[in-house]
């Protein structure tokens, strides 16, 4: 299983906004990443903001399919079992993936992101739940705190 699962919650921003900002931070540390959804959309949308977010900066992403998804340090689907390991996995969904458990295991961290609309945060509870039942230990991480 995934060495270190973290909720980062209450994140003032939109899910897809604040993955970016952890991707660049994540490629800053030298980290390859992977991300995951059911919905196929959110993801093809993060992967367009992904390519406009940082005018002086470039992350490459590909579709875990892809033929050069080996050499590049970004990919993402929506079939968890198409995902190649990495350092990092961050979740964009608001279910729990399929065979989470094997999942997980290919990663040393995963990131689950929840944003602070309260629909949002509620699915985020079952999730959590789910992930602890399962033995797993999430430790979250309150984004929206001022210090």
């Amino acid at each position: 299983m995934a060495q270190k699962i973290d909720f980062h919650f209450n994140v003032p921003e939109n899910r897809i906004q604040y993955a970016c900002r952890v991707v660049r931070k994540a490629r800053g540390l030298g980290m390859k990443i992977a991300l995951w959804s059911y919905d196929a959309h959110r993801l093809d949308y993060f992967a367009r903001q992904l390519c406009a977010f940082d005018s002086t900066g470039f992350y490459p992403i590909v579709k875990a399919s892809d033929a050069l998804a080996d050499q590049t340090s970004t990919v993402y689907d929506t079939d968890a079992d198409r995902l190649p390991s990495r350092d990092l996995l961050i979740l964009l969904d608001d279910e729990v993936p399929n065979n989470f458990q094997t999942l997980f295991a290919r990663f040393a961290r995963v990131i689950d992101i929840v944003p602070n609309q309260e629909n949002e945060r509620q699915a985020a509870r079952k999730r959590f739940v789910i992930y602890r039942q399962s033995g797993l230990n999430p430790v979250a991480h309150d984004q929206g705190k001022k210090d």
